[in-house]
């Protein structure tokens, strides 16, 4: 239960982020930066007790890397989705004065970056986070949060900088994504996570 909270509590500040962060008032270009830290930061506080996945998506890859357990996948799924409902709530509170415009990316742009940069989220947290060779490491935490932010810096125009399943839902009820646009998100978020763990294996032979 322990696990399934953590997962809960990384993946509601990681929403409730984006959302404070991305909708006016918010951050403006500091924005994907502040994101990417309070990824690195939940990453920090909870790695050592759910290996601090907080996407549905590196959930997916650790699992078929062999560093989950199956019985682990669904609840973490749902504990990482029930955070974004709760965080999305939470920031239309805070916010329900301001305008709000949902994006209308381009299908085939979109699903290209999102798998790409969620392919690169992944990879990176298997490779600082279940490598034996970087066991032990100080710096798993910032390779992941930085890397989440590089990637909303670069697609974050093109497709939103989701790059995860509970972040998409979290946007499309705060209604900076429309609901007909949440599949390409889950499928390329999905993709991107199980292409890493494929990449990964084959790179490292386990």
């Amino acid at each position: 239960m322990k696990k399934y909270l953590m997962e809960f509590i990384g993946a509601f500040f990681l929403v409730l982020t984006v959302g404070l962060c991305v909708i006016e008032p918010g951050a403006g270009a500091m924005a994907p930066l502040a994101i990417g830290a309070v990824l690195m930061v939940m990453v920090y506080a909870g790695g050592h007790i759910s290996g601090a996945h907080y996407n549905p998506a590196v959930t997916l890859a650790v699992w078929l890397r062999g560093k989950c357990d199956a019985k682990d996948v669904a609840p973490y799924m749902v504990a990482q989705v029930l955070a974004a409902v709760l965080a999305a709530t939470l920031v239309k509170t805070f916010k329900g004065g301001s305008m709000i415009v949902a994006m209308e990316p381009n299908v085939t742009l979109a699903l290209v970056a999102e798998m790409i940069f969620t392919f690169a989220l992944a990879f990176v947290v298997l490779s600082v986070a279940t490598n034996p060779k970087t066991d032990g490491n100080s710096y798993f935490g910032l390779a992941i949060g930085f890397t989440l932010a590089v990637g909303i810096y670069a697609a974050g125009g093109v497709s939103g900088g989701a790059f995860n399943p509970a972040v998409a839902i979290g946007i499309t009820l705060m209604g900076l994504s429309k609901v007909s646009s949440l599949w390409i998100f889950l499928a390329a978020n999905f993709a991107g996570g199980a292409l890493a763990a494929i990449v990964y294996k084959g790179l490292n032979g386990k």
